[in-house]
C-alpha cells in the first residue's frame, strides 16, 4: 500500500498526475524501498548510495536528483509514517474526538506502526537520533501542536496553557519512548509501547501533582 505524502489533498479531491509525475513517483518509492530494505539488512552507515542505486536498478545520478544526502531517506520514512497516520484518522473522522482521546489515537496509531516494523523502526529511528534531525525537525510537533490548539479553541483544554509548549512536550516524549523501547533491540521488547505512550498521555494531561 503507498503511503500518502504529509498533507497531501485527498485521493477524491487530488487531481490525477500525468504520466510523467506518476513516473517520478514510482522511481521515488523504488529508492525509498530499496534504502530501507538496505538500511535494515545491513545498516544506515554501511549503505552507500550506490547500493541504493543499484538495488533500484537506476543510475546513481537518480538516486540523487530525489535525494540529495543519504539523511533524506530517514526524513521520508518519518513523513510516510505521519502521512498514514493521519490518513487512518482522518478516514475514522478522529477531529471530532475530543482532543484527549484524538491525541490518544494519534499516538497509539504512531505506536503501532513501530510495533508492527520494530525491526525497521530500530535501525531508522537510531539513526535519525545520530545522523538526522530527529529532534530538531518540528514536523511531528507541529502536528500535535495542531491537536492542541483545536481542543483549547473548543474549550476542552485552559486557556493558559501554551499550545506550541504543549506540541512540543508531547514530541519529545514520544521520540524519547521510542528510542528507550528500541535502546537495546532485545526481543521481547522492554515495555508495551502503546502503553507506555498511553501513560506518559496521562501525566501529561493531568499533571503529577496532587489536588490543592
Amino acid at each position: 500500500m503507498k503511503i500518502p505524502d504529509a498533507g497531501a489533498v485527498p485521493a477524491n479531491e487530488a487531481p490525477t498526475p500525468g504520466r510523467r509525475e506518476r513516473k517520478r513517483r514510482q522511481v521515488r518509492d523504488q529508492l525509498y524501498e530499496a534504502a530501507v530494505g538496505l538500511f535494515v539488512t545491513q545498516g544506515f552507515e554501511a549503505t552507500t548510495m550506490d547500493e541504493i542505486a543499484d538495488t533500484a536498478d537506476v543510475a546513481r545520478a537518480t538516486v540523487f536528483n530525489h535525494y540529495s544526502q543519504k539523511v533524506g531517506f530517514l526524513e521520508e520514512w518519518g513523513v510516510r509514517r505521519r502521512a498514514s497516520v493521519a490518513a487512518i484518522l482522518g478516514q475514522e473522522h478522529a477531529e471530532a474526538l475530543p482532543v484527549g482521546e484524538r491525541l490518544r489515537r494519534y499516538l497509539r496509531e504512531m505506536a503501532e506502526l513501530n510495533v508492527a516494523s520494530r525491526g525497521e523502526t530500530t535501525v531508522l529511528m537510531s539513526a535519525s537520533a545520530r545522523f538526522g534531525r530527529l529532534f530538531q525537525d518540528p514536523s511531528l510537533e507541529i502536528e500535535l501542536t495542531k491537536i492542541v490548539k483545536e481542543g483549547k479553541e473548543r474549550g476542552e483544554i485552559r486557556p493558559e496553557v501554551d499550545s506550541d509548549q504543549a506540541g512540543a512536550l508531547l514530541a519529545a516524549c514520544y521520540f524519547t519512548t521510542v528510542l528507550r523501547w528500541i535502546r537495546d533491540r532485545e526481543e521481547p521488547p522492554p515495555f508495551d509501547l502503546p502503553d507506555s505512550l498511553n501513560a506518559a498521555l496521562d501525566i501529561v494531561l493531568t499533571g503529577i501533582l496532587t489536588p490543592s
